[in-house]
């Protein structure tokens, strides 16, 4: 059967894929024929090891009567040695121990008891005595007889000057008098 490519008449023919016949591609170089007889050494191997699977290997049969295997010998019974624990001593001792505790906590707890009831006592007294002093009271009435009167100072003026913006310098005296210091300071600009 021919097929055509396309739907022209004029184009060449193809030849389309037969169905059902499958083709092995096969190397005819050297390289091939190695990796074919490698290829069959392989198979060769995997079905001699599959036959000898197999096979079933059965055990032999023994009419000997079985063997009865010696007993371990048997130990001797130990004998427990008389060992002293001193656990009666140390309970003794840890008894001793727990009451101190206890005895140190009750005592701690008294202490903390009164602590608080001295500060709520000072807290107490704190209080009276802030509401003693927060009583409203009026304020004293002036003395008519003797009417503030306001007294002239008897203090110098304040002499003004204007502030000088430059550096001061280190020959100049503190002790001058403020008009003529630091004149030649002056003079030089």
């Amino acid at each position: 059967m021919q097929t055509y490519s396309s739907s022209l008449p004029n184009s060449p023919m193809k030849r389309g894929p037969k169905n059902g016949q499958a083709q092995s591609f096969r190397l005819y170089t050297e390289r091939g024929q190695l990796k074919e007889r490698a290829f069959g050494r392989k198979l060769r191997d995997l079905v001699a090891v599959e036959g000898k699977h197999r096979i079933a290997v059965a055990l032999p049969l023994t009419t000997d009567k079985p063997q009865n295997l010696p007993k371990p010998p048997v130990k001797e019974q130990t004998k427990p040695l008389n060992i002293k624990l001193h656990s009666e001593q140390r309970a003794a001792r840890r008894a001793g121990f727990n009451d101190l505790v206890a005895s140190k906590i009750k005592s701690l707890e008294i202490l903390r008891r009164f602590e608080e009831k001295i500060q709520k006592v000072i807290e107490e007294e704190e209080i009276k005595s802030m509401r003693k002093e927060m009583v409203p009271k009026a304020q004293l009435m002036p003395l008519f007889d003797r009417p503030f009167t306001p007294q002239r100072s008897n203090r110098p003026l304040t002499v003004p000057r204007e502030p000088s913006f430059l550096r001061m310098n280190k020959k100049c005296s503190i002790n001058e008098d403020p008009y003529t210091r630091c004149t030649n300071i002056l003079l030089k600009l």
